[in-house]
């Protein structure tokens, strides 16, 4: 299940449940706050750092769930579905014949854009959004998912993993096509009581990670829709109409003139 981005109360009521519900409680004490387990968990519950453990300690526990019957929350920090390693827990809990239940969570990027007051689809500007990170590093990427490919879009990307690389990941994004004046947000440890988040230009972000000291629990988010203004989306727009609202006759000439000319 996702515990969030950090804080305690960013976790789902279905989260905080199914770790209340639960007879063991596993969770990367490196990634997730302490208070997303011990303010939810039983009295009673067992409490392992999974950060401390490899995966075979994990197939251990869950064996052990099977054999006696016992409830395990498996605690990750974000949404699982994004860099969890889930797909190899629930296959291991369906060869076990474990009832398997994953638990959306809020993930890191909407909660950096929601620190930083910013939002990642401006109509006219960027309809969509790119999860990734640089490749190189411990876990390959496949030939087709480099940086530069994906910045070719020049829309909104949310880059995960790449802090101790700055120089590198600017380089590639540079190669992509964005300019050196694209907006950056660099959100570390977002929702954290240590949380930092800051703006600044593509060509000022080596420097200002090298500044802070952002190695690690840093996340990006680049493109031109962080620093649009004056747009507006015409779903609020009194000329135009859906099932449950009709348009205002003047605005929708207004607003169809508007299309035409754009």
């Amino acid at each position: 299940m996702g515990a969030g981005p950090g804080a305690a109360d960013l976790i789902t009521l279905r989260g905080a449940r199914r770790i209340a519900e639960a007879d063991v409680v596993i969770w990367a004490a490196s990634l997730v706050m302490a208070e997303c387990v011990t303010e939810h968990a039983r009295p009673d519950a067992e409490l392992v750092d999974s950060s401390q453990i490899a995966h075979e300690d994990v197939l251990a526990l869950y064996r052990r769930a099977a054999a006696e019957g016992l409830r395990i929350a498996r605690v990750h920090s974000g949404d699982p579905s994004l860099w969890g390693a889930v797909q190899e827990q629930y296959d291991a809990a369906e060869e076990l014949g474990l009832e398997v239940e994953i638990v959306p969570g809020v993930s890191a990027f909407g909660a950096a854009a929601a620190v930083a007051g910013r939002e990642l689809t401006i109509p006219e500007v960027a309809q969509s959004v790119v999860l990734t990170r640089l490749e190189g590093g411990k876990t390959p990427m496949p030939p087709k998912e480099k940086l530069r490919e994906f910045a070719r879009h020049g829309t909104t990307m949310a880059i995960f993993l790449s802090a101790a690389r700055s120089g590198q990941m600017v380089t590639e994004l540079r190669a992509g096509g964005y300019a050196d004046d694209t907006p950056v947000v660099v959100a570390h440890r977002t929702s954290w009581p240590d949380e930092l988040t800051l703006r600044c230009r593509l060509d000022e972000v080596e420097q200002v990670c090298k500044e802070h000291k952002l190695w690690r629990h840093t996340l990006f988010l680049v493109g031109p829709a962080l620093g649009a203004a004056g747009t507006r989306s015409h779903l609020y727009h009194p000329g135009h109409f859906h099932t449950f609202r009709k348009p205002d006759p003047a605005a929708r000439k207004a607003l169809r003139a508007a299309r035409r000319s754009s």
